[in-house]
């Protein structure tokens, strides 16, 4: 069974930096790949980050490109979310999620950003970002 714990966030003035942590117990963390989501009250969960099992491969949303930044590191089990200029905007709480199936990188390349194929998630962080 894989647990993810979340941290890190927290009330954050705009302009102003933030780093989320997620780590993970249970299976070797090496072989997951694993994403970040965000979601608002009453809105769907939305795509942030991803990254693959090796650290390659990162894909981003649009919205938060250029100014976060998903990294791992596979002997401390943990991955971060480093928030650097947050916006009002990026206020949600936000998900990390994993997956232990193997797929293609040529597969995540069109896929990464459904939330549907990431079997854990974590209990979420909330992150205010005050104007």
């Amino acid at each position: 069974q894989v647990q993810l714990v979340e941290s890190g966030g927290g009330l954050v003035q705009a302009g102003n930096s933030l780093r989320l942590s997620c780590t993970a117990t249970g299976r070797a963390f090496s072989t997951y790949t694993v994403a970040w989501f965000r979601q608002v009250q009453g809105k769907e969960r939305d795509f942030v980050a991803y990254i693959n099992w090796s650290g390659e491969d990162t894909y981003y949303a649009d919205s938060i490109k250029g100014r976060f930044t998903i990294s791992r590191d596979n002997y401390e089990n943990t991955m971060y979310l480093q928030m650097n200029n947050v916006q009002p905007e990026d206020t949600a709480v936000y998900f990390c999620a994993a997956t232990t199936h193997p797929q293609e990188s040529t597969f995540w390349s069109q896929n990464y950003y459904l939330s549907r194929l990431y079997e854990y998630w974590g209990q979420g962080t909330q992150v205010t970002v005050s104007s």
